[in-house]
């Protein structure tokens, strides 16, 4: 094996670690989302857990993309319509709540302290 195709398999493999982390992490929140109490939560990451680990030894690179495809689809088929938004995040209830005030009003810091 020349140190081309070395490098190569080694820059191949660590891209699919990376797509496999993203796609575990975006399963396992959205799994939240499903959720209605924490315990149920808990059984549904353990088998989604499951079913990451019954793969973990695949080592051919064309099917282990196959299978990230496959998985991948499976995600975006079955995400949650209406995911749970951190209230003060971008898209929260809370978001932009208080907007700056406008032109030409300064806020005054020193406000009561006397000198």
């Amino acid at each position: 094996m020349s140190i081309t195709s070395t490098v190569a398999y080694v820059a191949r493999r660590a891209a699919q670690k990376e797509r496999v982390r993203i796609l575990y992490r975006r399963a396992l929140k959205d799994t939240l989302n499903w959720a209605v109490h924490r315990h149920l939560f808990y059984d549904d990451a353990s088998r989604l857990r499951e079913r990451f680990e019954e793969n973990r030894h695949v080592e051919d690179l064309d099917t282990i993309d196959r299978m990230i495809d496959d998985a991948e689809a499976t995600y975006n088929k079955f995400r949650h319509p209406d995911p749970y938004i951190v209230p003060w995040a971008p898209g929260g209830s809370k978001f932009t709540r208080n907007p700056a005030p406008p032109q030409g009003i300064g806020i005054v810091y020193d406000f009561g302290l006397e000198e």
